[in-house]
Parts: structure tokens; sequence; C-alpha cells
């Protein structure tokens, strides 16, 4: 599993938004995002882009470090 800190959530669209940001990028399965402790953690299926996980997650307006 891989688990990237997500700062700027906090209530369940959030959850969802990042969720689906990260279900977009290909490669990527059972995304869990957790709100308490500010993560999204993923498997891989094959090869993933980790910057565009980051740049998806960016994208839909929170902060990735």
């Amino acid at each position: 599993m891989t688990t990237i800190t997500v700062k700027g959530m906090s209530c369940g669209h959030c959850q969802k938004a990042v969720t689906q940001a990260v279900e977009s990028i290909k490669g990527t399965s059972h995304v869990k995002v957790n709100l308490d402790t500010g993560t999204a953690e993923f498997a891989e299926t094959g090869t993933v882009d980790l910057e565009a996980v980051k740049t998806a997650i960016r994208d839909t307006g929170f902060e990735v470090p």
C-alpha cells in the first residue's frame, strides 16, 4: 500500500473527492481516504505515476506536501 499525506480535508465530500481523484489514476485500487489522519492510501495494480496521483489530488483543491 502507498500512503500520501493530504492537507485540507474536513468532511465526507472532501473524502469522496480525493478518493475519486486517486481512483482516476491508472494502476490504483483499494483506495482508502482517512479524514482523521489526513491520508490517502491505495494499492498498486501496476506501475503508478505517483506524481500523477499527487497532481490529481491537488487539482481537486487539496494540498499534497
